[in-house]
């Protein structure tokens, strides 16, 4: 049979799913030598069950509360209160109680104690439930143990509690309630201690909230807490506040509030010593579980006790790494003017495209740049290159480089390698010669990846199942090639070092910034400026037609292009946008993720954009922009 009990010391890691997440951690916490865990028990998740499990009225609620919308708050309310009421009016099955008796006559009868909720939801690395469900302090007596334990049980029905799990996507026939028994603490403070400062995110800075009597007060926000902020075994920073009131435990039972006596309310909650010793503590818990914690303390007779231990879920991940040293992570995302987090097939695909080493860290890929910032050349280099595509990212490397302790030195001046030769042992600069007197180069470079991609349309049909993957991961390969040939690369390259060279140059000769902007427009095989253009033709081909602007104005379906026949000069727009489409299609914001949605397969994106076209722009707009840019081009050119 299944324990209906179970005491902290037979608890580990593998029984979350029978006592919950704060059972599980106080479990795991008891085993740390070191740590002072309050003894106690857990009513584990069967006897929840067992409870639950032959009554149908509970059932039918389940199944009404499991069809509500998260915005029919009222509903939900009444359903909710009905089933903590009938949970609370079930009577405790013997078995259960007998194993409970058994319990507290090992701790003793005569103690109080903490009656606090545990879901089998709770905090988990992803989600936080704490706080969803109810913690009762100070209960004495069998009868009263008895009678918070249903209340715990059915405290995983408040309002609170289901919305919550609404929203996080959690089945509530699948979130079971374990209980745990505490023996109860009297102390004269207590507190929070967070391993990595929750304002900051900083790592590597522990922060720890205090305030007279019981952490009720504190987490209820009854009270300001006293903050100190400490990092490496120094006290950085410390705020002392006004604190009135505090929250103790009554000899008969229960909680009160009192005043605290004005010439102690701004005194500090833990002296330097007892400041340390618990950011010790903490590093400890850290250790042990492997991830920043949020950790409830208390102090009594000038010891510390530890009452639970989660993981902080509000932190941004970090990369992993093999060492303990710091770190520079610079975004891919960003630099490609992405903020979004990417979902794992678009990250699994460009960690098989790319070359460079990668790390993943909250649904994005970083660039380890530690390296080339510990060597003076390579960061000149690294810095020069962000300073000109965003000034934001290098004022941030030159303000953790201002921080002379953070990274240390190479004691080489590792330079960056160069770009590898191609199997010709044509280096790069050989490439810009060849470009200079052969201009075709470009011209066959389009026609090759062209001819590259129809191959690929026509092979990728005759595959599917496993046989298309291995077909995809074959295939990645030979794109890996193409996107990195070094000839197509000194192409490109030539291109932004003739940019950087006319800015520069401009700039220092005749007070002129950004020239090279001026000089490039309307250039041919701009792909960005060619699709804006191409969109301003499809809207002159609407344009004469009302009836099929006003029909596009009221459009939902991406199945719209199918109805466009039916109108006058339908034929002809739907032509125009599938020619549109079958040539930037596969183009959307983003699009560096390969999950993100193209235009192609939700073509209603770019209708908005059409429509504003025909709205602010004249016919033949795109050959004018086009020809007024070339131009502008030509006249500055010659002003030089």
């Amino acid at each position: 049979m299944k324990p209906y009990v179970l005491e902290f010391r037979e608890i580990d890691k593998t029984k979350q799913m029978v006592v919950g997440g704060k059972g599980m951690n106080l479990g795991e916490c008891s085993r740390i030598d070191g740590i002072l865990v309050p003894e106690g028990f857990c009513v584990t998740t069967e006897a929840f069950k067992r409870v639950i499990a032959e009554n149908d009225e509970l059932h039918q609620l389940l199944d009404q509360l499991a069809v509500q919308k998260v915005d029919d708050r009222k509903r939900i309310s009444e359903i909710s209160r009905k089933i903590r009421e009938l949970i609370e009016g079930i009577e405790i099955d013997k078995g259960i109680e007998e194993d409970i008796d058994r319990c507290l006559l090992t701790f003793g009868f005569e103690h109080a104690y903490a009656v606090r909720s545990s879901a089998t939801a709770e905090d988990l690395p992803f989600a936080s439930f704490a706080g969803q469900q109810d913690t009762y302090l100070n209960i004495k007596g069998k009868v009263g143990i008895l009678q918070h334990i249903s209340k715990c049980w059915a405290s995983l029905f408040t309002d609170r509690a289901v919305i919550y799990r609404m929203q996080n996507g959690f089945d509530h026939r699948k979130v079971y309630l374990s209980v745990v028994i505490q023996r109860m603490m009297f102390p004269q403070a207590s507190g929070i201690l967070f391993t990595a400062d929750p304002v900051t995110s900083n790592r590597k800075v522990l922060s720890i909230d205090a305030s007279f009597g019981l952490g009720e007060a504190l987490v209820s926000g009854l009270v300001s807490a006293d903050n100190y902020k400490v990092r490496e075994g120094r006290i950085v920073e410390k705020q002392i506040s006004t604190k009135k009131l505090a929250i103790y435990a009554r000899k008969e039972g229960g909680t009160v509030e009192k005043e605290i006596e004005p010439g102690q309310q701004i005194l500090s909650t833990l002296s330097d010593e007892q400041v340390l010793e618990l950011e010790r503590i903490g590093r400890k818990l850290e250790a042990y579980f492997g991830s920043p914690q949020d950790i409830e303390w208390c102090l009594v007779d000038d010891t510390f006790y530890i009452v639970q231990s989660r993981p902080i879920t509000t932190l941004y991940p970090i990369p992993e790494a093999n060492d303990q040293e710091n770190h520079v992570y610079v975004s891919v995302g960003h630099q490609q003017m992405m903020t979004d987090s990417m979902k794992p097939l678009g990250l699994s695909f460009w960690l098989l495209t790319t070359p460079a080493p990668m790390r993943k860290a909250g649904g994005r890929l970083f660039v380890d740049v530690t390296h080339m910032l510990a060597s003076p050349d390579s960061r000149k280099m690294l810095l020069d290159a962000m300073g000109q595509h965003d000034p934001l990212m290098k004022d941030a490397l030159m303000t953790i480089m201002e921080r002379e302790d953070f990274i240390k030195s190479s004691p080489d001046d590792n330079k960056v390698p160069s770009t590898s030769k191609s199997n010709k042992g044509i280096s790069p600069s050989g490439f810009k010669a060849q470009i200079e007197n052969d201009p075709t180069i470009v011209s066959d470079l389009i026609k090759s990846s062209q001819t590259s991609i129809e191959e690929l349309k026509q092979n990728i049909k005759t595959k599917l199942g496993s046989d298309l993957f291995d077909f995809i991961l074959e295939d990645i390969q030979i794109l890996k090639k193409i996107l990195f040939d070094p000839q197509s690369s000194a192409v490109f390259m030539a291109a932004i070092d003739a940019s950087l060279w006319i800015n520069e140059k401009m700039n220092k000769w005749l007070g002129e910034k950004n020239a090279a902007d001026t000089l490039s427009q309307s250039v041919p095989n701009n792909i960005t400026s060619e699709m804006g253009l191409a969109l301003l033709d499809v809207a002159d081909v609407i344009r004469p037609y009302p009836e099929v602007i006003d029909y596009l104005q009221n459009v939902k379906d991406d199945n719209f292009l199918d109805k466009l026949v039916k109108f006058d000069g339908g034929q002809q727009i739907q032509d125009a946008i599938f020619d549109y489409l079958s040539k930037y299609g596969m183009r959307c914001p983003g699009e560096i993720d390969i999950t993100k949605t193209r235009w192609s397969e939700k073509p209603t994106t770019l209708v908005p954009v059409i429509l504003s076209n025909i709205k602010n722009f004249e016919p033949n707009a795109s050959n004018r922009k086009f020809e007024q840019g070339r131009q502008e081009a030509l006249k500055k050119n010659k002003s030089y």
